[in-house]
Formats: structure tokens, C-alpha cells, sequence
């Protein structure tokens, strides 16, 4: 990887925001940046190669980022939503129940005997697409508070338990590094905690703000990337250690400087970066050699949806169950591993992936129509602005995330 290709990879992450302009649209910047990296990846042109090892790294570190920024914009103070988060957890609970039916119909259906697999597919929702489709469209209420809760756990809970599902040899060791790194949050949040009662947090923003050190920024990178490299140790996503601390600082308080710097350096590059890497990570040329790869990748799209809109019995709006069922990064992992491990049947990878662009694709148009039916009126009697669980620029507070 060089300078021009570098160049061609932010270029093509404009696909993005230009995608997203007309807002009657209401499509999610994350997927103008996907198609753009299938556009360009083995797909279609063959210009960029998500095994380059450069490119992968910058990936995982843009992945770290969007999940720790996600993290620090969850509301975790809110009383609405600690009210959502036993009804979250139920919902995710109940999505796994339900989708072991259709998982045990298609493995036996298709012959391919990945019961399990298919099982923790539909049960999963990928936060690093569902929370920057909440943000960018800025959905909020009770509903989107309780959705939160239930994406989280469900993408953690899924993570761990992929390798029990496709490889079990190494599900304890998984398992155990959750455990660390989960743990290193917490003493992270006990420490960061008592230093803001003593004040410490507060005398270091302000000689930051008037040095001009950015210190907070870099502590704070400092901290997600040393959780990012137990993670990698200790072989568990990188998705939990960026989301544990941005839980962390989102509990003692983000400040608007904070939060300003980490938008422009996640967001203006590092972002987009990722989800065009995640694009040119599929290859779906597959599909053509393997038609009833086909049929399987629809069909785990649609169950993949369909278990998440099951949650309807327990109140939750068919738009809201839909957006939760957006995946990409469990199933990429499950292509991944799969085919490492030499487990799949021919096809059964670029199937694996289908389904995550239908379960994409359904998520989606479930957003664009819950910021349709959420959109205020046009000319409204009071300026005060709709409220939203991930504010891009959360309210200033003393506290600093280092």
C-alpha cells in the first residue's frame, strides 16, 4: 500500500456523504463507504486487496475508533435508558431463542451441518453499523434507548461465541480474553473515576485547552489502542475493547473538545477507511459458480431479519427489530474463520456474506422509515432541536476522558 492508494481509498470513502446528501434519500453515509469498497475490491475492479497489511491495520484501527466513539456517545447516565437495558437484554435473549429454529432448518436444508454458526449469525447485530446509522440520521426516544442495550450485548455476546460455534477448541480461550479486557475496563473506569473526584481531570483540560497538548486526545487513543492490543492477544474482537471504554468515558463525561477532536480524526478518515475496507473485504463473485449459494445467502438475510422483527411480540416497532438485525462483522469473521478452518462448503462463504448485505440492505430502509416517521415538522413552534441517544457533541461537563 502507498500514497495513491491511499488517496484513491479516501476519494472512494466520499461515496459516503455524497450518497447521503439528499436528505429525502435518508441512506446512512457507513453505506455509500461499503459499496465503495466492494466497487473496488475483488468483486468488481480488483483494486484494492483487503489482505494488504497496512490497509488492514488502519481498518482495525478505524474499527477501534468508531466503536469507542459509539461507546462514548451511549447516554449511560440516562435513567431512560438503564429503564431499557434489562428490556434490551431480554430482546437480544430472545432473538437467539428464536432464530435456532431456522438455524437448525437451513443447516440440514442445505446440508452444511453449521447449526450453531448459522444460530449466532441470527442472533447478532453489529454496532459499528447500526449506532453510525442511529447517528447519522439521528433517530432518539425510548425506543431507540432500549434498541441500544439490546445491539450491544448481542454484538459482545456473539463475538464470544462464534469460536464455540465454528471452532470450539479455542472458545475458552476466547472466552478468557473477554474476561480481561472486559476487566481492564472496569479498573480503568474505578481509576479514571477517583481522579475526577480529586479534581486531577479538571486541572489537566484546562492546561490542554490552553497549551494547546491535546492531552486528552492522546491519552485516550493511548488507552483504546493498549485495550486493542490485549484484545488482539488475547484473540477477542477489537470491537470490545474500543466499546468497553467508550462506555468508561461516557460514565464519568466526555467533554466538547474531546468529543470534537475524536469526530474529525474518526470520522474524516480513520472511519471511512474501515467500512471501505469491509466492502473490499467481500468478494461475491463467488455466488456465480455456486447458485444455491445464493439461495442460502438470501435465505439467512431473511432469517437473520425476521428473527430480529420477532421482538414485535414484545413491543418493539418492526422498524427498530430491523435495524438490530444489521450485521457484517460476525459473519465476516465466521467467512473468515470458516475457511481457515476449511470447515465450509464451496459457496458457503460468499452465502455468509449475502445474507449479511440483505440483513444490510433491510436496515437500511428500516431507518430510513423511522427518521421519516420521526422527522419533525417543518416549521416548528420552538427551536429546540430533536433529541438523539448519540449526540455528536455531547454536553460539555468538568470531566475529561483522561
Amino acid at each position: 500500500m502507498d500514497f495513491s492508494t491511499l488517496a484513491v481509498i479516501v476519494v472512494a470513502g466520499m461515496l459516503g456523504p455524497l450518497l447521503a446528501l439528499p436528505r429525502r434519500w435518508r441512506i446512512p453515509v457507513v453505506i455509500g463507504e461499503l459499496l465503495a469498497g466492494v466497487l473496488l475490491g475483488p468483486t468488481f475492479v480488483d483494486y484494492l486487496h483487503a489482505g494488504d497489511k497496512t490497509f488492514a491495520f488502519l481498518a482495525d484501527m478505524g474499527f477501534a475508533l468508531i466503536m469507542f466513539v459509539a461507546g462514548a456517545h451511549v447516554p449511560v447516565r440516562d435513567k431512560a435508558l438503564r429503564g431499557g437495558l434489562v428490556k434490551g437484554l431480554l430482546r437480544a435473549v430472545g432473538v437467539a431463542a428464536v432464530g435456532v429454529i431456522p438455524a437448525f432448518a437451513l443447516s440440514r436444508g442445505f446440508h452444511t451441518g453449521h447449526t450453531a454458526m448459522y444460530a449466532v449469525l441470527f442472533a447478532s447485530s453489529s454496532a459499528a453499523l447500526v449506532l453510525p446509522i442511529i447517528d447519522s440520521l439521528q433517530l432518539g426516544g425510548p425506543g431507540i434507548l432500549a434498541l441500544l442495550p439490546q445491539v450491544a450485548v448481542a454484538d459482545t455476546a456473539c463475538i464470544v461465541a462464534l469460536p464455540l460455534a465454528v471452532d470450539p477448541a479455542h472458545a475458552v480461550r476466547a472466552a478468557l480474553g473477554a474476561l480481561a479486557v472486559l476487566g481492564s475496563a472496569v479498573v480503568l473506569f474505578l481509576i479514571l473515576r477517583e481522579a475526577e473526584r480529586r479534581g486531577l481531570h479538571r486541572r489537566l483540560h484546562r492546561l490542554s485547552r490552553r497549551r494547546s497538548f491535546a492531552l486528552e486526545l492522546r491519552i485516550s487513543l493511548a488507552i483504546v489502542f493498549a485495550l486493542a492490543a490485549l484484545a488482539t492477544h488475547t484473540h477477542v474482537s477489537i470491537m470490545l475493547a474500543g466499546f468497553s471504554f467508550g462506555l468508561v468515558v461516557a460514565a464519568i463525561g466526555e467533554p466538547r473538545r474531546l468529543a470534537r477532536q475524536l469526530f474529525g480524526i474518526t470520522e474524516g478518515f480513520l472511519g471511512p477507511l474501515f467500512f471501505v475496507w469491509l466492502g473490499s473485504s467481500l468478494d461475491l463473485r463467488q455466488l456465480g459458480s455456486h447458485p444455491s449459494a445464493i439461495l442460502l445467502g438470501l435465505l439467512l438475510g431473511a432469517a437473520t431479519v425476521l428473527a430480529h422483527v420477532s421482538m414485535r411480540l414484545t413491543g418493539q416497532p418492526v422498524a427498530h427489530g430491523v435495524l438490530a438485525s444489521a450485521q457484517l462483522g460476525v459473519p465476516v469473521a465466521a467467512a473468515t474463520l470458516g475457511t481457515q478452518l476449511h470447515l465450509l462448503r464451496p459457496g458457503e462463504s460468499a452465502a455468509l456474506l449475502l445474507g449479511a448485505l440483505v440483513s444490510i440492505a433491510a436496515a437500511t430502509a428500516a431507518g430510513a422509515a423511522a427518521a421519516r416517521h420521526a422527522t419533525p415538522p417543518k416549521a416548528p413552534t420552538s427551536g429546540t432541536p430533536a433529541t438523539s441517544p448519540t449526540p455528536p457533541h455531547p454536553p460539555a461537563s468538568g470531566a475529561s476522558a483522561t
